[in-house]
């Protein structure tokens, strides 16, 4: 595999780490700069709150039903290749969302953003996996997550300066010029890999069957019509069967499951991922609508979690590469919600330093102790042959996370239509959105204790020894 041990300490390391924390962070950007965004943007276009949340949540479809794909082609014809395909392609889709006419093109183009987005996701993290030295894939990965959340947390204080200035179209504007400094260094600096044993078709009928599935269900969410939910259900049940009956062929091959840390952290990721998703589409929201704060106002107040995240990841990787995952995705999910809770204290008149602060340093730290954790322990648990696969799986069962609870919140929460538009009831279904949030994330830590184990096993092998605390490990970290 070309590339495979690149030290952390080169120039070539240093260049694959800021191109693809690059890349991806156009996406993770996207995924929180928009959310800034939507007073403005409903205003501007004079939408509801469903409007509002196809607008996040046609981005997050595409993203979360085709990434799996996505990894596929990364693995088969270059991961580097598909990773500039993917850059250029989201820059477009992004030219087209900061010159949207309506509504109903602005959701199209956020659409086409996320096909931009399931190109590129995996392909920066694999090629991260299968570039670097072994000893030094667990500090790429840390610094990675870092910056990666970073441009996540920071999506909303960008957005808000956008959308106070030139407007909230530059929110997408913005990623042309990033692009345009992306693909030139990816080009020249990062060495092209892909999976040698890669052979067979795409399963086209796998990806098209799980973004109808969870379409469906999303469209039964937002509009509160139970008979599409019921047709996704089947749809979704449908993709179970197909990728059982294409094996090794398929988009998510059964054989990957038979790892039991795989399968575990991705349901840690499931609960961690969803809450993150309600918390980030509501906080801005409740910033301005209820607490009176600016769009500029709103997106600096998050900056806590930017920080924390910039001077903390890159050390919680290591240390979850020292101590396993338990403890980090224990800790962490828990920490979250403590933070999530404390944000209830964020209505009419609310002091920063004393209601908001307190809850974005706990929520930061929480979000610093699992992040890195988490995405090491996805690719430890897997033979590096398969890293853009299970970069693929881990990125879609968050961004389906994030699209589900998005979806869901207002309706469990009795969020009407024109809820953004009234402090009072906003405030009101906002305190019950971080109650659900939290006990997701305690689900999730409860999973994660109850699932991982610490100590390392006598004779792990060296590709999982680091990360797995599974008692009895295989040979092929990819065995059950």
């Amino acid at each position: 595999m070309a590339g495979a041990e690149v030290r952390m300490a080169s120039g070539s390391g240093r260049w694959i780490v800021f191109t693809t924390v690059l890349g991806s962070g156009m996406a993770l950007l996207d995924s929180t700069v928009v959310n800034v965004a939507l007073p403005h943007i409903g205003e501007d276009l004079g939408a509801d709150l469903a409007v509002l949340q196809w607008t996040v949540n046609a981005y997050m479809l595409t993203l979360a039903g085709l990434i799996l794909l996505g990894g596929s082609l990364g693995d088969r014809y270059g991961r580097r290749r598909v990773f500039v395909v993917g850059v250029v392609w989201f820059a477009l889709a992004s030219l087209l969302c900061g010159l949207a006419p309506n509504a109903g093109v602005l959701i199209a183009a956020r659409a086409l953003q996320g096909v931009g987005g399931a190109l590129l996701t995996p392909g920066s993290l694999a090629l991260i996996q299968a570039s670097f030295h072994p000893d030094d894939r667990a500090r790429a990965v840390g610094l990675w997550s870092g910056f990666g959340g970073v441009g996540a947390a920071v999506g909303p204080f960008v957005g808000g300066w956008l959308v106070d200035g030139p407007g909230w179209r530059w929110v997408f504007l913005l990623n042309v010029p990033l692009a345009a400094l992306c693909v030139p260094v990816a080009l020249r600096h990062v060495p092209e890999s892909r999976d040698e044993t890669a052979r067979g078709r795409f399963d086209v009928l796998g990806a098209v069957l799980g973004a109808a599935a969870l379409g469906l269900v999303t469209y039964a969410l937002i509009d509160g019509v139970w008979w599409p939910g019921v047709v996704g259900a089947l749809v979704g049940a449908g993709f179970v069967v197909v990728e059982r009956r294409r094996g090794e062929s398929a988009m998510m091959p059964p054989s990957i499951f038979r790892s039991r840390l795989f399968t575990a952290v991705n349901l840690v990721t499931l609960c961690v991922y969803a809450a993150f998703g309600g918390f980030f589409f509501l906080a801005v929201i409740q910033l301005q609508v209820v607490s009176g704060y600016s769009a500029l106002a709103a997106g600096t107040a998050l900056l806590p979690t930017t920080v924390l995240m910039l001077l903390l990841s890159a050390r919680s990787g290591e240390l979850g590469e020292r101590i396993g995952p338990r403890v980090p995705l224990t800790v962490g999910p828990l920490l979250c919600a403590a933070g999530m809770l404390l944000m209830t204290r964020a209505g009419e008149d609310a002091a920063y330093v004393r209601d908001v602060l307190p809850a974005l340093v706990v929520l930061g730290l929480g979000m610093t102790a699992l992040v890195a954790p988490l995405t090491a322990t996805v690719l430890a648990s897997v033979d590096v042959s398969r890293a853009g696969l299970a970069s693929g799986i881990n990125n879609a069962a968050a961004r389906a996370a994030g699209l589900v609870a998005v979806a869901a919140l207002p309706l469990l929460t009795g969020m009407g239509p024109e809820a953004y538009r009234s402090a009072t009831e906003f405030d009101a279904t906002f305190d019950r959105a971080m109650a659900i949030c939290a006990g997701v994330l305690v689900a999730g830590a409860v999973l994660a204790w109850t699932t991982m184990r610490t100590p390392e096993a006598p004779g792990c092998h060296p590709e999982c020894r680091t990360h797995c605390g599974v008692t009895s490990p295989p040979l092929d970290p990819g065995a059950p």
